[in-house]
């Protein structure tokens, strides 16, 4: 596999009706001398830049970000893009899992930051077992290209909890509406895991990646932890999708930017179009 990333985008910007979604888990922001380098997040920020300015997804599900990511991300994405969410502590701090999206391409009808827990309307809630709070942020949007309507979901599950990742997918189905939605997350589980039989097999989600009619990568590990990526370890980062949305191509993205890996993690992207006429106006 190629050390850089020469040959242009991936995916890249994308002409309605086709949108490009993309699903991050950006690493939270390491600097210490005991971390190693490829860790530490000012070693990792230019990498991160050159990544998004190059993609420009129309919809970008991040996760672990700090705020001052979540800063550097959206000045990558640029000024047409805005951001949703805040921390998942009880004042809203620490690192969250910020929604970000083209405001020229798509009008934001209506979100919120919701925790996956008991009481999802209390901030740093905790429920299920996870010791750190777990949230989700939910919008609602219209193409103005297009006029669809849909829903978008980004989360980011429990790595230590099973009992919290499954009862989080239950959670995250109720969100579900009468509108296509679209969910980007570091759900912490692969196929064939609980978590993932509950979403796939039990609710109402379609894997993006196994509907795409083009994929573009080969299938590798999302969770690369800053080495070349195998096929034989799990993807753990996901773009799930509900009925009347269709996926033209998926991709994972194992590019690197001076020699430098941009996160632990790759980024999931998908090309979707809306087929349910129903949410057009």
């Amino acid at each position: 596999m190629a050390d850089e990333h020469l040959a242009g985008p991936l995916i890249g910007p994308v002409p309605p009706p086709g949108l490009h979604v993309m699903t991050f888990n950006v690493r939270r922001r390491m600097d210490g001398l005991a971390w190693r380098r490829a860790d530490r997040w000012r070693h990792r920020a230019p990498a991160v830049r050159a990544l998004l300015r190059a993609e420009q997804p129309a919809i970008l599900g991040t996760q672990e970000a700090m705020p001052g990511q979540a800063d550097l991300v959206r000045d990558a994405l640029g000024a047409r893009y805005r951001s949703l969410g805040r921390g998942h502590g009880p004042r809203g701090t620490g690192e969250g899992c910020p929604l970000f999206y083209d405001a020229e391409r798509l009008e934001l009808v209506a979100w919120e930051q919701t925790a996956l827990s008991e009481h999802p309307h209390e901030g740093g809630s905790r429920s299920w077992g996870n010791l750190i709070p777990r949230i989700v942020v939910t919008a609602r949007f219209r193409d103005r290209a297009t006029g669809q309507r849909f829903t978008a979901l980004n989360t980011h599950l429990d790595p230590f909890s099973p009992r919290s990742r499954v009862r989080s997918t239950d959670a995250l189905t109720a969100i579900a509406d009468r509108d296509p939605t679209i969910l980007t997350g570091d759900l912490n589980a692969g196929a064939g895991s609980r978590t993932l039989r509950a979403l796939l097999d039990d609710g109402p989600w379609q894997d993006a990646w196994l509907t795409a009619a083009r994929r573009v990568t080969a299938s590798v590990g999302t969770f690369a932890n800053y080495r070349p990526p195998r096929d034989d370890r799990p993807r753990i980062d996901w773009i799930l999708v509900t009925a009347g949305i269709q996926v033209e191509r998926a991709a994972i993205n194992a590019s690197r930017y001076g020699g430098v890996w941009p996160s632990d993690h790759m980024p999931v992207q998908a090309v979707v179009t809306m087929t349910d006429a129903e949410g057009a106006s």
